[in-house]
């Protein structure tokens, strides 16, 4: 009989890793922009930061995956984190002293960026190998439930701190870091790849995940439909609420309800995911999201309240993150042991490289046709990806469990550096951790 997840020694330790660092990621998030308009003036250069962020992690999301695939992924865990730490404690120890360059704050933003797009899928290889295959659904919404709980608190903490002093933000997050990196060094459990990959940067390694996800058609078809046509739409649609509703800048008040409700409906999602089996029903929910997302697009050109947008974001981000988490989970579980870095990585890399355009259509649209049209436009685009996902015969079909996924509880523990055949040691981060 599988013991249940409270009682899973590695996966409570691997839940307490990510709570630390994650904590301490969303605080700096906050700190790092502040600390540069307090420096400068400049809100260019505040947001300069941001944009170092996203460009880094783009750049590295493929190569971070090989790199998951072929360390042991605790030893890799511990690496980021020892990493991150020392680039945390110098940033602190630069702020403490009154002398924190433009530079060395763009380079600590961009090792942070780098680093989580090497732990992110790194954890989700060990997160494997510590849960059973029936209770990975289960698994995943209590990190995303840890994780959403984490991005409504950590900033306003991380402001509080830096009220006080502008130093304290990353000092915590240093604390966080060590602790962190103390519950990974306790997991017993070890993941590595079977086979051997070829070098880190050949195309053939880079594009595998790519690869594996496209020869798949019920995953080529969410990951584009779902995970990247929507992620853009609703990016376009929150945008355009926050600034319909913002009174032309002149008001955050309802802006800012717009985007409390949306973490709010995240949040929830990840709460009820484990009592809806989101890996069971995972199609069901995808195209339930995907036409509450409609009908909130609908809901706000009809209405101009901001009450009532909240509440429609809310529950379309609700939906979208139950049935996010039964997509990772069946990802998860569909996915060879050798290559779930890169196919990760690969995923998080689909959903994400558009993500950033979502905002600057939703503006451009919000210029152009006034706050009414701009939603009902996007209603339509996210209509055409919601009947792609719910007609398309390619996203009926859902693919079967990996045979050793199948089967699969926690992993017994091995020697810390045992012999291995044909292949090195194998390993969604940093302050941007994607669990």
């Amino acid at each position: 009989m599988t013991k249940p997840l409270r009682d899973n020694r590695d996966f409570r330790l691997l839940w307490l890793s990510g709570l630390f660092a994650v904590l301490g990621g969303q605080m700096s998030a906050l700190a790092l922009p502040l600390l540069v308009l307090k420096e400068t003036g400049s809100p260019v250069r505040a947001g300069a930061v941001g944009t170092v962020c996203v460009g880094a992690v783009l750049i590295t999301m493929l190569p971070g995956g090989v790199m998951a695939d072929r360390v042991e992924r605790r030893r890799l865990m511990r690496i980021c984190d020892v990493c991150s730490l020392a680039v945390v404690t110098a940033l602190a120890a630069a702020v403490w002293y009154g002398h924190a360059p433009m530079a060395l704050v763009l380079l600590v933003a961009a090792a942070a960026a780098v680093i989580g797009t090497v732990y992110g899928p790194a954890v989700f290889g060990l997160m494997r190998a510590v849960v059973p295959a029936d209770q990975m659904g289960a698994a995943t919404a209590r990190l995303q439930a840890r994780t959403q709980t984490v991005r409504l608190v950590g900033p306003l903490v991380g402001g509080a701190l830096f009220g006080v002093h502008p130093a304290l933000p990353f000092a915590v997050e240093a604390v966080g870091l060590l602790l962190s990196t103390l519950c990974v060094a306790l997991v017993r459990t070890r993941s590595r790849a079977v086979t051997k990959a070829q070098g880190v940067f050949s195309r053939r390694e880079l594009t595998a995940g790519l690869t594996f996800l496209w020869k798949i058609p019920y995953l080529r078809t969410v990951l584009l439909v779902f995970g990247l046509g929507m992620n853009f739409g609703f990016g376009a649609l929150t945008f355009t609420a926050l600034t319909a509703f913002s009174d032309g800048g002149r008001s955050g008040v309802g802006g800012g309800f717009v985007l409390t409700s949306v973490s709010a409906g995240a949040l929830a999602g990840a709460l009820i995911a484990p009592k809806l089996n989101p890996d069971r029903h995972t199609r069901a929910l995808i195209i339930a999201t995907c036409w509450v997302c409609v009908a909130a697009a609908g809901v706000m050109a009809w209405s101009g309240q901001p009450l009532v947008a909240g509440v429609v974001c809310a529950l379309s981000m609700c939906l979208s993150t139950v049935a996010s988490i039964g997509f990772l989970s069946k990802l998860l579980i569909v996915t060879p042991e050798d290559r779930v870095g890169r196919v990760q990585s690969a995923a998080g890399f689909l959903s994400s490289v558009v993500q950033p355009l979502g905002p600057l259509a939703g503006g451009a649209l919000l210029t152009a046709a006034g706050a009414r049209w701009a939603f009902a436009l996007t209603g339509c685009v996210l209509a055409l990806s919601a009947l792609v996902v719910t007609f398309a015969p390619s996203a009926r079909t859902e693919p079967a469990p990996d045979r050793e996924a199948g089967h699969q509880g926690p992993a017994d523990p091995v020697p810390e550096h045992p012999p291995v055949p044909g292949q090195p040691d194998q390993t969604p981060a940093g302050t941007n951790r994607a669990t």
